[in-house]
């Protein structure tokens, strides 16, 4: 019988997202060996989230590669506006945040990815695999001791003292290991599609909202990623409906994108992304972790996935990087990373599914226009000013802003 190839390490983790690369490049800072495995063969997907708020920008800051993010940010946002009915709305403000950079930057990921992989090589602890998809894990009595992988080159084994599972919401390895998911239940789905950027429109409203419809715009430097958010299962209708009508809608809910949405030349550029809210109810076995979306999925709303995951990441590397050095890792370490994130990411969701509720209702009919209530049109009038500023604290800032704590291995690895 032929055997597997086998390899060790001390931690690896599969997923090369934000979660994943983020933790990767802390570990190998404090000189814990670490591998990370991502299943493409790079990191340009078009519809990954961008935005990196002002928690992440400190945290870059805080390791000295702030002026490498900002160099790759495409746009700055200090306020964020929304449109109503033809109305632009002051919304969520991060000027009064207590840190650096009191704005949202709007960063393409694979930028961002590629950014902090090139980071992390610089230590001789980091060794990022790409095109290498984790298959299963391997237990022994009862404990993950590593995962299987495949790769161009064939198919192997690592073992490692701790696997992390920073593999998203569809996680390999959630299912490898049956895991239980709890959906909290989300009554939209968006659509994707990318449009030309108007030469005078200036980038800062983000939501519009027209006739029971809305637009989500994010700026990029040549142009708009636009998600339209729909009743889950309304694809097919409106697809129906014919291309020239869904250009239409665009036109009339952000008159500024009419004449770019002509663009839009067949339904192929289009895709249909499948909004989650869910999570686990335990993060860990031993020998095992989970981080980010493969452990709290999160809805598009207010641009805070990528930030929490990453903020799990640094919550992990400041818990888990003496016990992986000193080779005294146990499950109670584990348990203390859930107990120091579970809450903010609860939270967040809680948020989130709040607010679904609040502009999409409990009416789950495809057809059914989404339309915002009159009471939330009073609220945020009567209490706009407080309500901005709150906004950009908990968008901006989370529920549980995390700082690095783990420290560089030795001044001679660090990076330049």
């Amino acid at each position: 019988m032929k055997m597997d190839k086998v390899e060790t390490t001390t931690c690896c983790i599969v997923g090369g997202g934000p979660a994943g690369i983020f933790l990767g490049f802390l570990l190998a800072r404090a000189g814990v060996p670490v591998v990370v495995l991502e299943k493409h063969a790079d990191f340009l997907r078009d519809f990954r989230g961008d935005t990196i708020h002002p928690s992440t920008l400190e945290l870059m800051n805080e390791l000295g590669l702030l002026d490498q993010v900002l160099e790759i940010t495409d746009f700055r946002a200090e306020q964020l506006y929304v449109n109503f009915e033809g109305r632009s709305i002051a919304g969520p403000t991060f000027a009064h945040l207590p840190t650096k950079c009191k704005f949202i930057g709007f960063v393409p990921q694979w930028d961002f990815l590629t950014l902090l992989s090139e980071q992390g090589r610089k230590f001789d602890t980091f060794d990022l695999r790409m095109n290498t998809h984790a298959s299963d894990v391997i237990r022994e009595h009862g404990k993950v001791v590593g995962v299987r992988c495949e790769s161009p080159d064939g198919e192997y084994t690592i073992r490692a003292d701790l696997v992390v599972a920073a593999d998203g919401r569809s996680s390999t390895l959630r299912a490898a290991t049956n895991q239980q998911v709890i959906e909290d239940g989300v009554p939209i789905d968006a659509l994707w599609f990318r449009l030309d950027r108007p030469a005078e429109d200036d980038g800062h409203t983000l939501a519009w909202f027209r006739d029971g419809h809305m637009l989500v715009t994010i700026p990029r430097r040549t142009h708009y990623q636009v998600a339209m958010i729909i009743r889950k299962g309304g694809f097919d209708a409106i697809k129906q409906r014919g291309l020239n009508h869904f250009r239409e809608t665009i036109g009339v809910v952000c008159p500024s994108l009419k004449q770019v949405a002509e663009g839009l030349g067949d339904w192929k550029d289009v895709k249909l992304l499948t909004v989650q809210v869910n999570h686990l109810p335990k993060w860990y076995e031993d020998g095992l972790l989970f981080i980010g979306d493969a452990a709290h999925a999160m809805s598009p709303m207010g641009g805070v996935g990528i930030n929490v995951a990453i903020q799990d990441a640094v919550a992990a590397a400041n818990l888990l990087t003496e016990p992986l050095r000193s080779g005294s890792l146990a499950t109670k370490h584990l348990q203390a990373v859930q107990t120091r994130r579970e809450p903010a990411a609860r939270k967040t969701q809680h948020w989130q599914v709040r607010m679904h509720a609040m502009l999409f209702g409990g009416n789950t009919s495809p057809d059914q226009a989404i339309l915002v209530p009159w009471y939330a049109k009073i609220g945020a009038w009567l209490f706009a000013p407080i309500l901005r500023r709150l906004a950009g604290k908990y968008i901006g800032m989370g529920f549980q802003p995390e700082h690095v704590e783990s420290k560089r291995a030795s001044t001679s690895d660090q990076p330049d």
